[in-house]
């Protein structure tokens, strides 16, 4: 039997399958990447389709579910009152992303300024080799970027990305559509590149053995740091990227409009939360302390 349409501010949405989908294939899909590295439950190491088969599945749940919203928007379900909760619900996923990075944060500084204080550990000094790498840091043996170089470059394409989407965001809250449109256009372009010179970064790093070579024995743990800290924040880079190229698509089949466009919104908002971790990745792991 179909339900009457409410006749108040909160909107209950419909069952979804989704929720349930994407927890399984985030679950394949994490099983899928420790088979594909160190094997597991009887299958050799490099075996990746069970990894690939996750990602699929996660895509998949991840675009249908948010498309479910999109169309709830569409059909004039999120009221004023669903849109403040919605703005609360990304606020509060922020704040939880913030703690996520302050925790790499915590443990690298903690490295970096008692690692002499870790030699003392008996556990610790009776291992000749990581007792030598850790009595300096960064590790005696690292080879460390040039702050100035690639890292600086990438920090001026975050700026400006910054400044285009913020542009955008702006010429749609003034019904300027051609402004909203080059300015994401410019903001995406800008992700994708700085995506592309990490993992140029990345290339370079290990082939040239930067972070693991012989004389670095035992100081695995700053190339560990180095690269949840700085992946991560890529990671979120490319989710970026892909958030805003989803709203330029919406953008240009007429779905934001200057009165509502929320998504846009949460995706500018996401997009400056991560040019701000890169400043502080910037200043201390790359200058700082590097």
């Amino acid at each position: 039997m179909a339900h009457a349409a409410p006749h108040h501010d909160y909107h209950l949405v419909d069952p979804s399958p989704y929720p349930l989908i994407s927890s399984i294939t985030v679950t394949v899909m994490m099983i899928g990447a420790v088979v594909w590295m160190k094997g597991l439950f009887g299958l050799p190491e490099g075996t990746s389709w069970l990894f690939v088969a996750g990602l699929v599945g996660t895509l998949y749940a991840m675009g249908a579910w948010w498309w479910d919203v999109i169309r709830e928007g569409q059909k004039g379900d999120h009221t004023p009152v669903v849109s403040i909760g919605l703005r609360y619900g990304m606020t509060l996923f922020i704040a939880s992303e913030i703690m996520f990075f302050a925790a790499f944060f915590w443990m690298f500084f903690e490295m970096a300024l008692f690692n002499e204080a870790r030699t003392n550990i008996p556990e610790i000094s009776s291992w000749a080799e990581t007792a030598a790498a850790w009595s300096t840091w960064p590790p005696r043996g690292i080879e460390t970027l040039d702050a100035w170089q690639l890292p600086l470059l990438n920090t001026v394409i975050l700026l400006l990305s910054g400044t285009t989407v913020t542009w955008a965001h702006h010429a749609l809250q003034v019904g300027d559509r051609n402004g909203a449109r080059l300015g994401l256009i410019i903001t995406v372009a800008l992700g994708v590149l700085f995506t592309g010179v990490q993992a140029y970064e990345y290339y370079h790093i290990i082939h040239e053995n930067l972070f693991f070579n012989e004389e670095a024995a035992g100081s695995g743990l700053y190339g560990s740091i180095f690269f949840m800290a700085t992946g991560f924040h890529g990671f979120h880079v490319l989710v970026g990227t892909i958030f805003l190229a989803v709203c330029l698509i919406r953008l240009l089949a007429g779905q934001l409009r200057p009165e509502k466009h929320f998504g846009f919104e949460a995706a500018a908002w996401y997009w400056h939360f991560v040019d701000v971790v890169w400043l502080f990745l910037f200043a201390f792991v790359y200058v700082t302390f590097g």
